[in-house]
């Protein structure tokens, strides 16, 4: 939370993820505003994902301060050490924004803004919000986007547009609150998690470039990989949430399926006086109903285990917040 204490002095921390960006990771960082209305004092700090051209380079001469990597992690990985270079530094705010030109860093600002006034604990910016800032991608990526939209209003019962723009504001409270564990990608992951811890994010329409300049993206490269490695964390981040409701869904289906072959197997009884030669769906619908009993018995051993993971997120919350206040109170003034 963003204090009245802090109103006066908030420390803004923006960090650039790269990975072969040498063409445009200067441009980005020098086109990051260092005044922003509400922001005392601006940082940029580019994480170089194992990039093997002059990347490095190039965003320090841009003014950047630059933390490199031998070999390449994932954005997930790259994403989790910013978080924790953010809290480390005591930033206020973090902006996280792609170093591939894409976005135009002085939407920062408009992006800052509601978290700076308590509105939203995270902002992201969304290319598909507002109709006329759409912007011009090859239609296979543009229905990915919705598609994975669609998936995580299924899962969280909350509707957003945009759930994989790589443009995003943090307050500080989002940064102490928030654990991820993918490391392909951060961004729908990060939608559940805070969906889930009650936090309260804000899409902001921004006009953004549809297709990068240079390079192709690291990411979204391979659709059907995408597609796969992002559902993937998708169902890992709703099962640590929801797992009574996702294995009861399936427990349903089991013991429906095994009712079904119990019912066809009475009804013939009653009519034939005899199992034979039906005794088969006995077996089957013994088993199904089995299974979904264990199913549902997996569901409630899910649903305790949710219950001490949240006790260890909350402490593991209130350690951060104390190591974040003995860092302060040992900050000479």
């Amino acid at each position: 939370m963003i204090t009245e204490s802090d109103r006066e002095g908030l420390f803004l921390l923006a960090v650039v993820p790269c990975l072969n960006e040498e063409n445009t990771v200067g441009w980005v960082v020098s086109n990051i505003p260092r005044s922003i209305e509400g922001i005392a004092r601006v940082e940029v700090l580019v994480l170089d994902d194992g990039s093997t051209d002059d990347t490095a380079n190039r965003a320090r001469q841009a003014g950047a301060e630059v933390v490199s990597r031998s070999s390449n992690q994932g954005l997930g990985a790259t994403f989790r050490e910013a978080v924790g270079i953010a809290i480390a530094k005591g930033a206020h705010v973090m902006v996280h924004i792609d170093g591939d030109g894409q976005f135009d860093p002085a939407d920062i600002a408009t992006l800052v803004k509601p978290v700076v006034e308590k509105r939203a604990d995270m902002v992201t910016a969304s290319r598909f919000l507002d109709k006329s800032l759409i912007p011009d991608m090859p239609r296979v990526k543009r229905w990915g986007n919705h598609g994975v939209a669609y998936i995580v209003r299924l899962l969280s019962g909350k509707t957003f547009r945009d759930v994989s723009c790589g443009f995003r504001v943090f307050s500080r409270e989002t940064l102490l609150q928030m654990n991820l564990f993918g490391s392909f990608t951060y961004t729908q992951e990060s939608f559940l998690d805070l969906i889930f811890k009650g936090l309260t994010i804000l899409e902001v329409p921004v006009k953004v470039r549809g297709v990068r300049e240079f390079g192709t993206s690291r990411i979204a490269s391979s659709i059907p990989r995408y597609a796969v490695r992002s559902l993937t964390i998708m169902l890992r981040a709703f099962i640590s949430y929801r797992p009574f409701r996702f294995f009861a869904s399936i427990a349903i289906v089991f013991m429906a399926i095994g009712l079904g072959f119990l019912a066809f197997l009475g009804i013939h009884y009653l009519s034939a006086g005899s199992f034979s030669p039906h005794i088969w769906a006995g077996f089957v619908g013994g088993s199904f109903a089995f299974l979904g009993f264990t199913t549902l018995v997996t569901g409630l051993i899910g649903d305790m285990l949710v219950r001490i993971r949240m006790n260890q997120e909350a402490m593991l919350y209130d350690l951060k917040r104390t190591r974040l206040e003995r860092q302060k109170s040992d900050t000479p003034r």
